[in-house]
């Protein structure tokens, strides 16, 4: 589950980590044995699954196909966290002034 402090709104990169770490322990694998079957360096991995870097797609590829998910399906789950979660926001409205309208 993403965890959202009040006020702020849920973070791409944060979302995407959780669901990458719950994908990784639903298939009892251990950071080192994905970071060494998706070639990337087991810190850095654990900074993508702790919300902290942003993964390229050619890595966020390489790390799905050591779980053995579909980059399609991670990003749709990514997405339904995201939307059960996200507050509804608008920016504020520019007032026209006589000359503009």
């Amino acid at each position: 589950m993403v965890t959202t402090l009040p006020d702020r709104p849920v973070l791409m990169r944060e979302a995407l980590g959780e669901t990458l770490r719950e994908l990784r322990r639903a298939e009892n694998l251990t950071l080192r044995e994905v970071s060494s079957q998706a070639r990337v360096s087991l810190g850095y991995l654990s900074e993508i699954e702790r919300g902290q870097k942003e993964a390229s797609s050619e890595l966020l590829n390489a790390i799905c196909g050591a779980l053995g998910v579909p980059l399609s399906q991670l990003l749709r789950r990514v997405g339904d966290q995201i939307d059960a979660r996200a507050q509804v926001t608008t920016l504020p409205m520019r007032r026209q002034t006589a000359a503009a309208a």
